[in-house]
C-alpha cells in the first residue's frame, strides 16, 4: 500500500509540470515590478512553504577577538530557507508560489520589496501589524564558515498556522511538487503534508537544522524527498527509530565509501519509512543520493514529458547528454539490493559564503525537475547551483550562467559512483 501511495505521488509529477518564464542565456530576477495589467499566473506553480527571515551577516576582516569590535562588513541579505529555495527556483524559470509570513517593520518591508520586484505574488505571505519579522544575525570567520547566529524565527511557527495553508489548497492541488521546511510547527507541517497527499503531490522535506529534524516523525508517510546534511539524517532516523539510536558524526573519515558505510543504517531507516529520494549533503565532499527502486524506477515514475517551451532551454541544455544512461547500466548490472546509493561529487570552489548553498542545492534540484529532467541530471544541476551560491555574498546568486550550469553537470555527472548497499 505504501509503496503504491509513493508510486502516484511520484507519477503526478507528469501531469502537473507548467510553464514558467521564458529563458535567456543569463538568468536573473526581473527587477522591475509587473504593471497591474499583467497578469501572474500561479494557478500550477510548486508551493514552497517555510520561512522568509532577513539575515544580518557580519564578516570580519581579522579573526575577532571577544569582547572588542573586530573591523569588518555588515550586511542585510534576504533569506530564510523557504524563500531561498523560492528565489533559487525563480532564476532557473520556474515560478513558485510561497506560503509564508512576515511583520510590518522594517524587515518584513525589506523582504517584500525585494519579492514584488521580482514580480511574484505576495499572496501567500501573511503580512501582520505588530508582528517582527523574523531575524536572523549570523557571524563569520575569516574562511567563510558560520562562527555564531542567534535567531528570531518564532513567527514561522506561531503564524504560518494550518488554516492560512487551508487558504490555498486549490494551489497545492494544482502544484508539481510541495516543499516544506521544518521551521513550521508539527500541526502546520501535518495540514501541508495532508493536503499534497489528497491531492497526490509529491513532497519535499527540508529539515533546516538537527533541533527542527526531528518534525519529520509526523509526516514521514507522505514525504517523498528529504535533503538532510549528515548530522541531521542522523537525527532524523533517531526520532523514527524506537530502539536502536545512531551516533552523531564527529570524527574524520577515511574515504567516502568509508562515511556511507558509516551512515548506511540510519539512511535505510529513513527509505524503510517511505522516503522514495534521499539526498544527504556532504559540504565539499558532494551529496549521497538514495534511493528505492533505482534511477529508472523513479524516472518511470516521473513520467516527464518534454519541457515546456518557457524551461526549453534549461531542458535542452542538460537533458541532451548521454551520461544519464549509465545510472541505468549501473542499475543492470550488480546491484542486487532493492536499494540504491551513488556518490555525486562537488567541484573545487572559492568560497565566500556557505550560507544559502544548500538551500540552492534543493532550488536547483527542483527547478530541473519541474522542467522536465530526470532525478540523476537535476541533483547534479542542483550541486552547481549550490556552487555558485558559495562563491555570491547573497544567499542566491544575482545570476546564473546556463552555459556553466550545462557544462559542470555535465563533470558531476561524469564522476558520480554507485556505492554498495
Amino acid at each position: 500500500m505504501m509503496e503504491n501511495l509513493a508510486l502516484r505521488r511520484l507519477k503526478s509529477i507528469a501531469g502537473h509540470l507548467q510553464p514558467s518564464e521564458t529563458l535567456t542565456g543569463d538568468l536573473f530576477l526581473n527587477r522591475n515590478p509587473v504593471s497591474s495589467s499583467e497578469k501572474i499566473d500561479d494557478a500550477s506553480s510548486p508551493i514552497i512553504i517555510g520561512g522568509m527571515v532577513l539575515d544580518i551577516n557580519a564578516v570580519p576582516n581579522a579573526h575577532p577577538v571577544p569582547g572588542t569590535t573586530t573591523p569588518g562588513k555588515v550586511k542585510y541579505v534576504s533569506g530564510g530557507v523557504a524563500r531561498n529555495v523560492a528565489e533559487c527556483m525563480s532564476k532557473l524559470g520556474t515560478r513558485p508560489f510561497i506560503i509564508s509570513v512576515v511583520g510590518l517593520d522594517m524587515a518584513g518591508e525589506l523582504l517584500l520589496k525585494y519579492w514584488k520586484s521580482a514580480g511574484f505574488s505576495t499572496e501567500g505571505i501573511l503580512k501582520l501589524q505588530g508582528m517582527a519579522t523574523p531575524v536572523v544575525s549570523n557571524v563569520y570567520d575569516c574562511s567563510g564558515e558560520l562562527a555564531a547566529a542567534v535567531a528570531s524565527v518564532e513567527a514561522v511557527e506561531t503564524f504560518v498556522t494550518p488554516q492560512w495553508i487551508q487558504k490555498f489548497s486549490h494551489k497545492i492541488r494544482s502544484a508539481p511538487v510541495v516543499m516544506v521546511d521544518a521551521n513550521l510547527n508539527p500541526q502546520a507541517l501535518k495540514a501541508a503534508c495532508q493536503l499534497a497527499g489528497e491531492f497526490s503531490i509529491p513532497l519535499w522535506f527540508e529539515p533546516v537544522s538537527i533541533t527542527k529534524s526531528v518534525r519529520i516523525s509526523s509526516i514521514i508517510n507522505y514525504i517523498t524527498f528529504a535533503s538532510p546534511n549528515v548530522n541531521e539524517l542522523i537525527s532524523m532516523a533517531n526520532a523514527l527509530s524506537l530502539n536502536k539510536k545512531f551516533d552523531f558524526i564527529t570524527k574524520s573519515f577515511q574515504s567516502i565509501e568509508t562515511l556511507f558505510q558509516m551512515l548506511k543504517p540510519a539512511i535505510c531507516v529513513l527509505l524503510e519509512k517511505g522516503v522514495k529520494v534521499l539526498i544527504v549533503t556532504l559540504g565539499s565532499y558532494g551529496v549521497f543520493v538514495c534511493c528505492t527502486g533505482g534511477p529508472d524506477f523513479i524516472n518511470e515514475a516521473l513520467n516527464r514529458r518534454t519541457a515546456s517551451c518557457s524551461s526549453r532551454q534549461l531542458y535542452e541544455l542538460v537533458n541532451n547528454n548521454s551520461l544519464a544512461n549509465r545510472f541505468h547500466c549501473y542499475t543492470e548490472t550488480g546491484m542486487k539490493s532493492s536499494y540504491f546509493a551513488y556518490h555525486f561529487p562537488s567541484l573545487p570552489a572559492s568560497v565566500v559564503s556557505l550560507t544559502g548553498a544548500g538551500d540552492c542545492l534543493v532550488g536547483g534540484i527542483l527547478a530541473s525537475i519541474c522542467a522536465g529532467i530526470d532525478v540523476m541530471q537535476s541533483i547534479a544541476v542542483g550541486i552547481t547551483v549550490a556552487k555558485a551560491a558559495v562563491e555570491a555574498e547573497s544567499n542566491v546568486p544575482a545570476k546564473y550562467s546556463l552555459t556553466t550550469i550545462k557544462d559542470e553537470a555535465v563533470k558531476i555527472l561524469s564522476s558520480a559512483q554507485p556505492l554498495a548497499f
